[in-house]
């Protein structure tokens, strides 16, 4: 039988930002409710060694630190529900969330940290090789590659710049673009093209990666677009960067997105256009992308929809006055 869950604050998504929220919503006495979703903990589940997040001098690993966030969110009050949810309703004063199981969640606030997944190319070896060698992200793992050759798959903004950072940690740093031109901005392909320590393979698309005896990458698998020839390029690192799909599916035609689907905010808030409802990590940052940035984006969800709850309940006691 179906159940309504009521709460002050109805976070949906469990990573960092939902937990971040989480924490502080409980500790200002808001009774959240964190609905995990398909991921619960978010991509930091199928990370790693994380080395980045504040706080700990060893490198530690990524589902231990979401399982501490869960523990110490569980800790100070907040409902951890395993669900996910298939439809929301954001038209009236308190926001509703219906779960693929009939559970309905309501909340007088709502905080959205659904986050974004970093789309992949499907090739073999992809999956079995991520945390050993293969990667979605420069900035969390760029640095394990210290004077190691590296290769960054893609031709948008976000390769060049992965490519372009990857030179503060690799001398050998290798573009693979599957066309012979780039999409990204000028701006940076004229810094790419530039720099001494990026060399760029056109017409090329990744075929496979292989491992090596150790069962960590050693090379990457390439066919040519245009002759169709195989050729391999040996490599400690490979970083797929064809960018990031924000999971906002839910949220169109009910609150404002860009072009790629990720959520507006208020400029240096997390205010989507709908008051009462908060934008919290990867969902609406298409920037930054890390943990850090996503729990201090849940940090300021929670503090932003307390001072929404305090201010409508000023008004409701003011309102009661004049009558």
């Amino acid at each position: 039988m179906a159940t309504t869950h009521k709460t002050r604050m109805l976070i949906i998504g469990s990573g960092p930002a939902g937990l971040s929220a989480a924490i502080y919503g409980a500790r200002a006495g808001m009774q959240p409710i964190v609905v995990q979703g398909l991921q619960p903990g978010g991509q930091l589940t199928i990370t790693t060694d994380v080395e980045n997040y504040p706080g700990f001098r060893e490198v530690i690993q990524g589902p231990w630190l979401m399982q501490e966030m869960e523990a110490q969110a569980v800790h100070v009050g907040t409902r951890m529900m395993w669900d996910t949810i298939t439809s929301v309703d954001l038209s009236g004063e308190t926001f509703i969330a219906r779960g693929d199981g009939g559970d309905i969640y309501e909340g007088d606030t709502l905080v959205i940290a659904t986050g974004a997944q970093a789309q992949w190319l499907g090739v073999p070896g992809e999956q079995e090789l991520s945390g050993k060698g293969v990667s979605a992200c420069a900035t969390c793992d760029g640095f394990f590659y210290r004077g190691k050759k590296v290769v960054v798959i893609g031709g948008g903004n976000t390769a060049v710049e992965e490519a372009l950072y990857l030179t503060n940690h690799s001398d050998d740093v290798v573009l693979i673009h599957r066309r012979d031109s780039l999409r990204a901005e000028k701006i940076l392909q004229d810094r790419l093209f530039a720099h001494p320590k990026i060399s760029v393979m056109w017409n090329k698309r990744v075929d496979r990666f292989m491992p090596g005896e150790d069962g960590a990458l050693r090379a990457v698998a390439l066919i040519d677009t245009q002759t169709g020839e195989q050729s391999d390029v040996l490599a400690d690192g490979a970083f797929v960067a064809i960018g990031h799909a924000p999971a906002t599916e839910l949220f169109k035609g009910k609150l404002a997105m860009d072009e790629t689907g990720y959520l507006l905010v208020q400029p240096g808030t997390p205010k989507t256009d709908v008051p009462g409802v908060f934008a919290a990590g990867d969902v609406s940052d298409h920037v930054y992308r890390q943990a850090i940035t996503a729990a201090g984006m849940g940090c300021m969800a929670a503090l932003d929809a307390e001072r929404y709850l305090a201010a409508r309940q000023f008004e409701g006691v003011t309102e009661t006055v004049q009558y």
